[in-house]
């Protein structure tokens, strides 16, 4: 076999590659190597051929590919040569090392002073709640600020967008500036446009931009600003002329989670807030008794006008949906709409009365309900300054005071307990005595009347719902024994109870925990009263089993099947058989 006569066109591009490898080796144990020289012209034919031969050296050890490489010094020139000390100190940039990866700029990861950079498509910067910034020797794609300012001196390839924000552009920027809220200040070259919305727009002298829109805002123009497209000026009159005031509150309030401050452009919403604590106190000179109604209800029910607040809040919505869904409700949903925004202000002038009542009760002064709101309104809007605090009060009081005032309008339309007197025995008299025998007249037997079901102690929440749970672990054995689906365990426990309402008046886990299903006129339980019953369970359980909860806090202890059939749940005296 010929042996191979041709080795050395493979020994140059291996000696290459594990120059190179080596020299990545190297770079990894040094991160910070000196900065390469500028890259010199193309290298001539004789020059590319010569880099195969240093490779064995570099391979001795690590640290030789990280030395450079110095040009063979010239010999001195003749003293007529005057030019050859410039010659020696241009001649070494010209060789490179090819086993060093020289960095270039654009390799270079962007760093920003402020901001996270978000590697998309390419380096994007995005601030929410912060502002965001670009240093003058760096590039991104984009730069945006939610809640913050931009103020963008480097390279942008794309667009600068700040809402709630101001803008300052003094580097380029490829796209477009936009502004909402917020002014903008460019002195650059934008290739497309600038348009700020509710902000004023500043072009410096080195600006050169396309098309210019304000909306709600000013234009001011350098004499020297180019402009190669169109300005579009929209202003408004009146408020809404200068959005300063709505930048200033997102400013200085919003992004510090509170509804008031003291500072430029801010006194707007003092006035709002001084013009609604009025409008509570017009509220309580008008309806003095049912502000004060419903503060009592507060101060003596806090547990159910708490529990009513927070199903008012969950189930408004689902109301609302429900009546939608219809078609024929879709007419009651802005009556319904106005009604909880009514109340919502009615309830926030009953919180105001509470507080302020329970403020003077600290120094033993009694006050009527429109001084108590406004001692609270003014006390709240100190609490308003405060940050985080400010909002959970805003809201608390908010839903609190609706639930409050449902809760009070729900006792009052309720018809109150008939009240049935009293039997009181008769004085004890003398036995009548028999003339003729002189023997004492003994009086027939008195059969003592049956007991009226109505007139029983109502069944609490609790033990409702474990007579339930009893039935539903029961009706579930009877359905696993006869392998039937879990689907129909619903239209199972409803027809177990429907038929025992009918038989016995009760189901098995009523029986055991002394419970009986009773009408409230006294009129035996027929099977249409069964049945609509357990049908109406089925809505008591559609909205997230209000329907049963209605019983806890219900001052007939009915939940809304109940109310529908016309029935009521009774505990039954021990002794009394139920079967």
């Amino acid at each position: 076999m010929k042996p191979f006569k041709r080795p050395f066109i493979f020994s140059a591009p291996l000696a290459l590659f594990l120059a190179i490898a080596l020299s990545s080796v190297a770079q990894e144990q040094n991160p910070a190597p000196a900065p390469a020289p500028a890259p010199p012209p193309p290298a001539t034919e004789t020059e590319k051929a010569t880099p195969a031969a240093p490779a064995p050296a570099a391979t001795e050890t690590p640290a030789a590919s990280t030395t450079t490489v110095e040009a063979p010094v010239a010999q001195p020139a003749p003293a007529e040569t005057p030019a050859a000390p410039a010659t020696e100190k241009t001649a070494a940039p010209k060789l490179r090392r090819l086993d060093v990866v020289t960095p270039t700029p654009e390799s270079k990861p962007t760093r920003v002073k402020r901001g996270h950079v978000h590697h998309k498509d390419g380096n994007e910067i995005i601030q929410v709640f912060d502002n965001a910034f670009l240093a003058k020797d760096q590039k991104a794609d984009a730069v945006v600020a939610v809640f913050g300012n931009v103020l963008s001196e480097g390279d942008v390839g794309d667009s600068i967008v700040a809402v709630f924000g101001n803008t300052r552009v003094t580097g380029p920027v490829a796209d477009s500036v936009v502004s909402v809220i917020g002014n903008t200040y460019v002195n650059s070259k934008v290739g497309d446009l600038v348009i700020a919305v509710g902000g004023t727009i500043e072009l410096g002298p080195d600006a050169e931009v396309g098309d210019v829109v304000a909306i709600g805002g000013k234009i001011k123009r350098d004499t020297n600003a180019i402009v190669h497209g169109e300005t579009h000026n929209v202003a408004f009159h009146g408020l809404f002329s200068d959005m300063l005031w709505l930048q200033s509150w997102f400013e200085h309030c919003l992004k510090e989670f509170r509804l008031l401050w003291f500072g430029p452009h801010l006194m707007w919403a003092w006035w709002l807030a001084l013009g609604f604590l009025a409008l509570y106190v017009v509220l309580a000179l008008l309806f003095r008794g049912g502000v004060e109604k419903c503060v009592a209800t507060l101060e003596q029910r806090p547990g159910f006008s708490i529990l009513t607040a927070f199903l008012t809040v969950l189930l408004a919505p689902v109301v609302t949906i429900l009546l939608i869904c219809t078609g024929v409700g879709i007419a009651v949903v802005p009556f319904l709409g106005a009604a909880i925004f009514f109340a919502g202000l009615f309830g926030k002038a009953v919180m105001l009365a509470w507080l302020g009542r329970r403020l003077t009760r600290l120094f033993g002064v009694t006050t009527g309900a429109a001084l108590a709101v406004l001692i609270g309104g003014v006390f709240v809007l100190g609490i308003y300054c405060v940050p985080v605090l400010s909002l959970v009060i805003y809201k608390l009081f908010g839903w609190l005071g609706l639930g409050v005032v449902v809760y009070t309008l729900a006792i009052s339309m309720k018809r109150e307990k008939p009240v049935i007197p009293s039997a009181t025995p008769p004085a004890p008299t003398a036995p009548p005595i028999d003339p003729v025998t002189g023997a004492i007249i003994l009086a027939p037997a008195v059969i003592a009347p049956p007991i009226v079901a109505t007139t029983l102690p109502r069944a609490g929440f609790w033990i409702r719902t474990a007579a339930l749970i009893l039935d539903v672990i029961l009706v579930g054995i009877i359905l696993a024994i006869f392998h039937s689906n879990g689907k129909v365990e619903l239209l199972a426990l409803a027809a177990y109870g429907a038929v025992m309402w009918k038989l016995r008046g009760s189901t098995i886990g009523g029986i055991i925990c002394g419970l009986k299903v009773v009408r409230l006129d006294d009129r035996p339980i027929d099977w249409s009263t069964s049945v609509v019953r357990a049908l109406a369970c089925f809505l008591s359980l559609a909205v997230i089993g209000l329907g049963f909860i209605w019983v806890a806090f219900d001052d007939q202890s009915q939940s809304w099947h109940d109310k529908i059939a016309g029935t009521t749940v009774v505990r039954v005296p021990k002794g009394v058989s139920l079967i």
